[in-house]
């Protein structure tokens, strides 16, 4: 198994083009918080071998974090709404 990023770059299937562009922003996080803790030639390493263990071999792992950032974002008002009723 593994990402098609042909598919992705072309813009032949939009879940796929998303995939790519969370993906990017992912490595990006990690990169960023990479070279915070350990400079920019460990932090870039690190960012490449979590970017490839995590959405490289397990694919459908890149819409666990967009879920919770959406729960994050609008599940207060959503719970809020449920308990009322």
């Amino acid at each position: 198994m593994g990402y098609d990023f042909i598919g992705a770059v072309t813009g032949g299937d939009i879940i796929l083009s998303f995939g790519l562009v969370l993906m990017i922003i992912y490595f990006l996080w990690f990169f960023n918080w990479g070279k915070k803790q350990l400079g920019t030639t460990y932090g870039l390493l690190l960012a490449i071998i979590l970017s490839y263990l995590t959405f490289i071999l397990h694919p459908d792992l890149i819409w666990i974090p967009f879920v919770l950032f959406i729960f994050a974002t609008f599940g207060k008002e959503f719970l809020e709404i449920v308990g009322k009723k």
